[in-house]
């Protein structure tokens, strides 16, 4: 049957696709990929000989209505990022809504995605959240962190590591250097590990140790007076 299957993939540990992902990527036509290079390292473990197509931020706008007619006509995609859930900080969003605008069924399997482990692993409260992604790089940024400092839910960000000790710093100078946050980096990878501590004890511990990876920051909320 025609459709795009919204695939999520392992965010370091191959382990971690799921039997249907695993048999979705088997069964489609062709998988749409954000680096065909790293999906042919995960195609390559579990012995799947498929065709991708490239689909990435840098021409997703030129060929999403290409991609939807050819759907449309009987092919059935599968649409995977680099890791993680598709349209979770990666591409994905316009191919999906394109699709559901012209009558393309769409279905997405659940899978991993590095913010659920990092926020479980906080300790902080995570019956109700909001999951910021990246911050702004530059426009816009201190719009954005000026709205978040009344936020009374558990907060969630990614960071680079070339930006992690200016995000933590200028969290810390809008929210308060005493709030409570945790930072995973290299989630389900060998050299994983989870630093919990105030935003102050957070940056203070990342000046004086070797930034790498890719990192999950989660901030309290705004307990008030």
């Amino acid at each position: 049957m025609s459709k795009l299957y919204i695939v999520p993939t392992p965010i370091g540990n191959l382990q971690d696709l799921t039997l249907r992902s695993l048999d979705r990527l088997k069964e489609v036509n062709t998988i749409l990929a954000e680096d065909s290079r790293k999906t042919r390292i995960l195609l390559a473990h579990y012995g799947i000989e498929k065709k991708t197509h490239p689909y990435h931020a840098f021409n997703e706008h030129k060929v999403v209505e290409a991609l939807v007619e050819r759907i449309k006509n009987g092919e059935s995609m599968a649409l995977v990022t680099d890791a993680g859930t598709p349209s979770i900080s990666d591409p994905g969003f316009l191919l999906i809504r394109s699709c559901l605008a012209h009558g393309v069924d769409v279905e997405c399997l659940p899978g991993p995605t590095a913010f659920i482990p990092a926020l479980v692993n906080s300790g902080l409260p995570s019956d109700r959240f909001c999951f910021e992604g990246f911050l702004p790089h530059k426009k816009g940024r201190n719009k954005r962190l000026s709205q978040l400092r009344d936020e009374t839910r558990t907060m969630i960000f990614y960071e680079s590591p070339h930006r992690l000790i200016k995000t933590l710093q200028q969290l810390a100078e809008c929210l308060g250097e005493d709030r409570s946050s945790s930072i995973s980096r290299e989630l389900t990878k060998i050299h994983e590990e989870t630093i919990r501590g105030t935003l102050s004890e957070l940056i203070n511990h990342f000046q004086n140790h070797p930034v790498k990876g890719e990192f999950v920051i989660v901030v309290e909320g705004n307990k008030g007076k």
